[in-house]
């Protein structure tokens, strides 16, 4: 793998045992990080890079800081957002950096920001609050918005919330810049639909489940008023092992080739390996085995698709595996880095 990649992992800062982003050198051909420095930011539960590989977001208690990359992999403060709500869970922008958007876990509200030509975070231009009941008072008994990401036909926005059980779908174009609510997802009571993720060509997404432990596959065309989505699988996140009622799927990840998924499992404390078919969409099961820490909440592919990262928020760990898709193994791959709760990860490229 040609070419210079850094790795940023976001963590809780509240203890002051991490000052918030830890940045790490990236050996791709040995699939590990190398401790570089750290970079302040208040309680950095999810980071993000820009489509364009130039801007690293990461949540904060006062909304959304935005960073330049440089080339050598530094990253510099450009500004800070308020998103006039609760702090946020999760981030993500479309293909042309023009909007960025924000789950809002605590208050069930998602936001949408502006982006400005520098890569730093404008304006709030519109923002919905979830309202209704769900179905388990300790965990989703009301809005918790967990996911927002605008399709990659650029015409709606869905907004999985893992409290009502629902993954609402809203109309949104760059004339009007509002959320219109155009049909909505039901799953299962008490299912839990925690984030979901496109295939590159628009034509799938899956749809995590943290509480029913399983990943439904959709496919997905487009339309005028709504999309056309039908179910078209659901597949367990545990492979063959037993769920508990403490097993939760946290994290779901593609292969930068899309041809492999993986998912981490909290309280199982695992990592299951999937093949994806590029052209039906489907998954199929290849492993599911032990990270080596604690509450596996991110997970970070190499970009050589042969090595993985796993961010473990329990143990304050990062531990790395190859894998063996043939003979369906993760390898450990050296010692553990330590990292104080570590929330997030993102591998960037940062030259050529």
């Amino acid at each position: 793998m040609k070419g210079k990649y850094m790795a940023y992992v976001g963590s809780y800062s509240y203890n002051g045992q991490a000052k918030g982003i830890t940045v790490f050198d990236v050996d791709v051909e040995k699939g590990r990080f190398t401790y570089r420095y750290e970079e302040e930011v208040n309680n950095s539960s999810y980071l993000i890079a820009s489509s364009n590989g130039k801007t690293l977001y990461s949540i904060a208690d006062e909304g959304v800081v935005s960073f330049r990359i440089h080339e050598n992999g530094a990253i510099t403060r450009l500004n800070t957002a308020n998103i006039k709500g609760m702090r946020g869970c999760h981030l993500s922008t479309d293909a042309e950096d023009k909007y960025i958007f924000v789950s809002g876990y605590h208050d069930g509200k998602a936001t949408v920001l502006k982006l400005n030509s520098d890569g730093s975070v404008g304006k709030i231009v519109d923002g919905v609050f979830h309202k209704g009941l769900g179905s388990v008072a300790e965990r989703n008994f009301r809005p918790h918005v967990s996911c927002t990401r605008r399709t990659p036909d650029g015409k709606f926005v869905m907004v999985a919330d893992v409290g009502i059980d629902q993954v609402k779908i809203y109309r949104f174009n760059e004339r009007d810049e509002k959320l219109v609510l155009v049909d909505a997802l039901r799953s299962e009571l008490e299912s839990g639909p925690k984030c979901f993720r496109f295939s590159k060509d628009g034509r799938f997404f899956y749809l995590l489940h943290e509480l029913k432990n399983t990943i439904d596959v959709y496919t997905y065309e487009t339309g005028d008023r709504q999309p056309k989505i039908e179910k078209i699988q659901s597949i367990s996140t545990t492979g063959d092992n037993p769920i508990s009622q403490l097993t939760a799927a946290c994290a779901m990840r593609f292969s930068t080739d899309e041809r492999h998924m993986f998912c981490g499992n909290a309280g199982d404390n695992t990592v299951t390996v999937y093949n994806r078919d590029p052209e039906t969409g489907l998954l199929e099961t290849v492993c599911s085995l032990p990270i080596s820490g604690s509450y596996p909440k991110d997970i970070c592919v190499f970009p050589d698709d042969k090595h993985i990262a796993c961010v473990n928020n329990e143990s304050g760990s990062i531990t790395f595996f190859t894998v063996n898709y043939e003979k369906g193994l993760l390898i450990m791959n050296g010692k553990e880095i330590k990292v104080n709760e570590p929330n997030s990860c993102v591998i960037v490229k940062v030259h050529d």
